[in-house]
């Protein structure tokens, strides 16, 4: 059985740094890199076109779409088969709750599913940080986080991490520890 990790969180909350620190204590663990249509940052991305995501579509293989900051982000069947080939685990980043339901049921997986959380002032500090030039859009869809949180209070998460007060590497322990417990493969 194919599994995988699904990181939930605003902007900021450290899910780029929680997923470097997971590749560093084990090497199956790989970032999934989603395909994106658009401008801007490109380092962790596939950069796809307009062409790519229709081809995509028409086959059924996007599991989930998402548009935010003028740019189209997807996770794509392709994609996940393939960061999944010899039994690595991709760790996958969602902000939205929705993104985490259609990976779920459209992607057969063991997957376990991670909030990472940091308050609304960690991100702003966090955002320029980092090199965002669009601080009040990565505010915003911080406060749009926290309202898909209120608006599934029935969400199930294997392990809450408050990045505000735990380091990247005791979550990433945290996260190795579940995985190998929950594992089809324990």
């Amino acid at each position: 059985m194919r599994q995988g990790i699904l990181l939930y969180g605003p902007p900021a909350a450290g899910k780029d740094t929680v997923t470097a620190a997971l590749t560093e204590l084990n090497a199956r663990y790989v970032p999934f890199t989603r395909l994106k249509i658009g401008s801007g940052k490109t380092k962790g991305y596939r950069m796809g076109t307009p062409e790519q995501l229709a081809d995509l579509e028409a086959r059924g293989d996007v599991i989930y779409r998402n548009d935010r900051y003028g740019n189209i982000y997807v996770v794509d069947r392709p994609g996940l088969e393939q960061a999944m080939e010899g039994g690595r685990t991709p760790v996958v980043h969602l902000g939205q709750i929705a993104g985490m339901e259609q990976v779920t049921s459209l992607f057969p997986a063991h997957w376990v599913k991670v909030l990472l959380w940091c308050s609304k002032e960690t991100t702003a500090l966090r955002s320029p940080q980092r090199g965002d030039t669009d601080t009040a859009a990565r505010l915003a869809a911080w406060d749009a986080t926290q309202a898909d949180l209120a608006a599934y209070p029935q969400a199930q998460w294997e392990l809450r991490v408050d990045t505000d007060t735990t380091a990247p590497r005791e979550a990433a322990k945290r996260i190795d520890d579940i995985v190998r417990t929950t594992s089809p493969f324990s």
